[in-house]
């Protein structure tokens, strides 16, 4: 049995059977919340999950126009990015256990619920808000 664990929020989709070969596409990940935005099949790929993240990004992007941010950038509240350090500590603190089980020879089951734990974690730290 084994144990496949990939954190990135792009994953490779096959390619159609239509007879045409097409490179597969991507999931991509919504530019405002970070969740999984579906692939709409045809035409322009979707940036965002939901009309309301697309209007929340429509608001930021407003209103850092004529400011000192470059017009990419990312606001965050202090709650926002107090959570977002907290994800990502979540996640070294889950690779660490991880690294130590391995290190001490941890039965497959234990490694792979721990795996399962980590690869959660860093599907929700993906997200910025």
């Amino acid at each position: 049995m084994s144990l496949s664990v990939s954190t990135s929020s792009q994953q490779l989709e096959p390619p159609e059977q239509s007879g045409r070969s097409r490179s597969p596409r991507r999931l991509d990940a919504c530019l405002w919340c970070g969740r999984e935005v579906p692939d709409a099949g045809s035409g322009r790929r979707r940036r965002y999950c939901r009309q309301s993240c697309r209007q929340r990004a429509y608001e930021q992007r407003t209103a850092v126009k004529g400011s000192a941010f470059p017009d990419d950038a990312v606001v965050l509240t202090a709650e926002e990015a107090s959570a977002l350090v907290d994800r990502a500590f979540e996640v070294r603190c889950a690779a660490e256990d991880v690294a130590t089980a391995l290190s001490e020879g941890a039965p497959h089951a234990d490694l792979e619920a721990l795996c399962r734990d980590l690869v959660q974690l860093a599907r929700d730290a993906e997200r910025l808000r």
